[in-house]
This record gives C-alpha cells, sequence and structure tokens, in this order.
C-alpha cells in the first residue's frame, strides 16, 4: 500500500473494521480476531464470538483488514483520539 493510502487509512473510522492482535505486551490477547465495536483513546474494544475485550493500543501491533488489504499497524502510531488521528503527520523513513 503506498504512503498516501496508508495516511488516508490512520484516518479512517475503526469501528467495524475486523482486526488481529498480532502482538500485545499482554500475552493472552495475542492472536484475537473480531470486530472493533468501540474506540477510545487509550483502547479499542473488540468482539469476538460472544466475548468483548478491551485490548490496549500502545502496547500492542494490529493488522487490520481493509477493503481487500491487510494493513500492519504499531499501536503506538494510533494511540489517540479517533478525532485526533486527523493530524497525524507520518514521515517517511529512509
Amino acid at each position: 500500500m503506498r504512503l498516501n493510502k496508508l495516511k488516508d487509512f490512520i484516518r479512517e473510522e475503526f469501528i467495524g473494521l475486523n482486526v488481529l492482535v498480532y502482538r500485545c505486551g499482554i500475552k493472552s490477547l495475542e492472536g484475537i480476531y473480531g470486530n472493533i465495536i468501540d474506540e477510545t483513546k487509550n483502547t479499542f474494544v473488540i468482539e469476538t464470538g460472544n466475548k468483548r475485550l478491551i485490548v490496549p493500543k500502545a502496547i500492542s501491533k494490529f493488522l487490520f483488514f481493509y477493503n481487500g488489504y491487510i494493513i500492519f499497524v504499531d499501536g503506538k502510531l494510533i494511540n489517540k483520539r479517533p478525532w485526533e488521528r486527523i493530524k497525524i503527520k507520518i514521515v517517511k523513513k529512509v
């Protein structure tokens, strides 16, 4: 995915997207796959079947499934309120 598309994705609404918790500082949350049903500044609420789990963003890495793409995002990048993500500046590292 091109950098411009990544910027657009970061600004999207995450509620309703499918997500996989790829890595997490809390080992019991790794590998969780489900639908994001709520978002706060520091957490996602992910519904997996009949459970709702609260996953901290700052210590996690996520795989989002979005429009046929699988997008890897470090939670530190999105550890903001949803309306604050619009202002995020992403710089390409060489």
